[in-house]
């Protein structure tokens, strides 16, 4: 039994392998999410033929009053390309064969479909994102203008163009490409010499002639041997790598040793399994397949990176935090955080448009898909949507920042850290409040930490028996005070005898202390006070306590004489005008 007859006829085995292989590259990607192969390679490839049988019309894609199309999509040398694998992964070699120049009978056209599809298969390292997509090719001298190069295939240590020619049948039909005839003619004869691979030659008969679902049994041992020897290399490499890591870092005596040495072995082990799937892919059997893998091993790659750029980023902002820390810049934290965020945002974000461009979708196509569902998403996400922007607000116009002492409506505390979604703050009680953002971004805050210097304004009551001479001593004295000391702000201090209060002699003290910080004002505030209470027992008085006093005397009642003369001095001024 030839290779050929084993190997490339069965179109089914071509078929099902093909499904196997995608679903291995799903599980490598996704980690335990099995897919169907067969869904991944109709994203992976384009529709330009529907699934009927040979000669059906597919459904038009384009406006009627626009120029027509061919039915199996061949209008550009792509669509060509691409319909002929999709027929023949399917196994429809009748429509296959549509996609050849020959004017063969209909058996041999399709004998030569299988034989074509298998050169292809064997023998050309193609990515079909690079052949042509416009229905006029791409001219180069080599050729003539309706002629176009796919690509050439090596086989046998032989070179094998692999060349389309655009046809035009009449003048009411679109022209469209096929596979040219000079090509076809050299496909039998390649077909018939290719041999099977090294391997099978260690393989029993019995285990590549049975099958299980259309797959011989050999292929379903050796699939999960080099998944499982992929996984042990990379763990082992890892775990070398991470050994040296801690080594360097001990050396260094870095305090994050621990988050420097495992947050990038994730990343690692991604980008070295993204590096074995893309080193594998040209071992594998079919165009189509090898096309899936290198897919497949772009996204793994773009998801490595991205991973380990957000890791970087991790460690950078946990670097800077501890630097802005030790030199007490706790106003850059939020700053910095939001940044942070920002960036892992459009890594995240241009991650996913690569990979989707890598698997051959079109982000385009997807984020105007996602247009309704983002609307209903940003109604569902209103409130979110409004702390993430106060955060910003908080960020740039940084009414707090962490670290400060505020007031924040009832309730009184330290700023621990503005969040994206919230702030938090630790109460004078110990216990953390959480504020989101959207309401402390309208709040009313008291930002005490923000104070260049501080009120100090007592009112001192004294005692009655005080005599006017000890009370200006009193004032002399503590304006004396207030005036020399080196930390009250000149032109600001004020000492008043004010009011006759219910029980004392109420003076007012009143200064502003040039200190941001209150437990240092605390402190100068108490030295302040205890010089003042020096003050007043030296001037021989002493504070009034809240009290009330009764006096017991004889009444003497009016003094009539008094009463008589303002009587009459009211009298004489009533004569002489209107008495005001």
């Amino acid at each position: 039994m030839s290779y050929f007859s084993r190997c490339g006829a069965p179109a089914a085995q071509f078929r099902i392998w093909n499904q196997v292989t995608i679903k291995l590259a799903v599980i490598l990607v996704l980690a335990s999410v099995i897919s169907s192969g067969s869904a991944l390679a109709q994203k992976s490839l384009p529709k330009p033929l529907s699934s009927g049988p040979a000669g059906a019309q597919a459904v038009p894609t384009t406006p009627v009053e626009e120029a027509p199309q061919d039915p199996l999509g061949r209008d550009a040398p792509y669509g060509t390309v691409v319909g002929f694998l999709k027929a023949a992964e399917q196994g429809n070699w009748e429509r296959a064969a549509e996609f050849l120049d020959t004017k063969r009978p209909a058996q041999e056209k399709q004998d030569l479909a299988r034989q074509l599809k298998l050169v292809l298969d064997r023998g050309l390292a193609l990515n079909l994102e690079t052949v042509s997509k416009n229905p006029l090719g791409s001219p180069t001298e080599k050729f003539r203008v309706t002629r176009n190069e796919i690509g050439t295939a090596l086989i046998g240590g032989k070179s094998f163009l692999i060349l389309l020619d655009r046809i035009q049948p009449t003048a009411k039909r679109p022209p469209y490409w096929l596979f040219s005839s000079e090509t076809l003619a050299g496909v039998p004869d390649l077909a018939s010499n290719l041999e099977a691979p090294w391997i099978e030659a260690y393989i029993p008969r019995a285990m590549l002639e049975a099958t299980v679902l259309g797959i011989p049994i050999f292929r379903w041992s050796v699939g999960p041997l080099v998944i499982a020897l992929w996984f042990v290399l990379i763990w082992v490499f890892t775990w070398l790598l991470r050994l040296g890591a801690e080594w360097i870092l001990r050396k260094a005596r870095r305090q994050n040793a621990t988050f420097a040495r495992t947050a990038f072995l994730g990343p690692v082990r991604v980008l070295l399994l993204a590096y074995l799937v893309y080193a594998v892919a040209p071992l594998a059997r079919t165009l189509v397949a090898r096309q899936v893998w290198g897919d497949v091993a772009a996204g793994v790659a773009i998801l490595g990176f991205a991973w380990g750029l957000t890791r970087a980023l991790d460690l950078a902002v946990e670097l800077a935090e501890g630097w802005f820390r030790k030199r007490a810049a706790l106003h850059r934290i939020a700053p910095l955080k939001l940044a942070h965020w920002v960036l892992k945002a459009l890594v995240i974000v241009a991650s996913a448009a690569l990979i989707l461009y890598a698997l051959g979708i079109n982000p385009t196509t997807v984020v105007t898909g996602l247009g309704l569902g983002g609307v209903a998403l940003a109604f569902a996400a209103q409130k979110t949507i409004e702390n993430v922007f106060g955060t910003v607000m908080i960020v740039f116009d940084q009414p707090v920042r962490v670290g400060d002492f505020c007031k924040i409506g009832d309730a009184t505390g330290t700023i621990e850290e503005v969040g994206l979604r919230s702030t938090r703050v630790r109460t004078l009680d110990r216990t953390v409040l959480t504020v989101p953002n959207g309401q402390l971004a309208s709040m009313i805050l008291e930002n005490y930490s923000s104070r260049e210097r501080i009120w100090f304004r007592h009112v001192i009551g004294l005692r009655y028996e005080t005599s006017a001479d000890q009370l200006r001593y009193v004032l002399a004295e503590i304006r004396t005070l207030l005036e020399d000391h080196p930390l009250v702000e000149l032109g600001t201090s004020r000492v008043q005898f004010f009011r006759f209060g219910g029980s004392s002699l109420d003076l007012e003290v009143f200064a502003y202390v040039l200190l941001g910080d209150y437990p240092a004002f605390l402190k100068t505030q108490e030295e302040m006070l205890l010089r003042i209470m020096d003050i007043i027992h030296a001037a021989g008085t002493g504070f009034a306590f809240p009290s009330q006093r009764t006096y017991l005397a004889k009444d003497t009642g009016l003094d009539a004489e008094k009463g008589r003369a303002a009587i009459e001095l009211v009298r004489k001024r009533r004569e002489q005008g209107p008495v005001t």
